[in-house]
């Protein structure tokens, strides 16, 4: 299974969701796999560079940023763009596919605010726009 090149307009659901979807269940095991979801919230902001999103997020190792950017232009959720310059630039950006994503990340992230408890020794970052400098 990979994602559509372009969008169709779903069915009308009169009787709400049926148990199982295998398309849903595709799109939460694509969007659920490891740093997928730190990748995609990060690039919701803006296009990043290789080293930005490794900075960006704690933890993730280089091979596996690779690894999943890789898997994310494959379905067509990212694009790469190399810049023709010395020294090379390239950046990673969400394509109309991933930005169709943005609400559901920040909704996600809106629920984890509310929901997620996290223990007392994993410091939280500061938000953006209360840092200084």
């Amino acid at each position: 299974m990979h994602l559509r090149e372009t969008p169709v307009e779903p069915a009308e659901h009169t009787d709400g969701l049926s148990p199982f979807c295998p398309r849903f269940q595709y799109a939460i095991e694509l969007v659920g796999r490891r740093w997928v979801g730190a990748i995609l919230r990060v690039l919701v902001t803006n296009p990043a560079r290789f080293n930005e999103l490794l900075t960006a997020i704690p933890g993730l190792s280089d091979r596996l940023l690779t690894e999943r950017l890789r898997e994310l232009e494959r379905e067509r959720i990212v694009t790469r763009t190399v810049a023709p310059c010395r020294p090379i630039r390239v950046t990673y950006e969400l394509t109309d596919c991933g930005r169709s994503l943005s609400e559901i990340i920040c909704k996600i992230g809106d629920w984890s605010e509310r929901w997620v408890e996290l223990p007392p020794e994993l410091p939280m970052p500061a938000h953006p726009s209360t840092s200084s400098g």
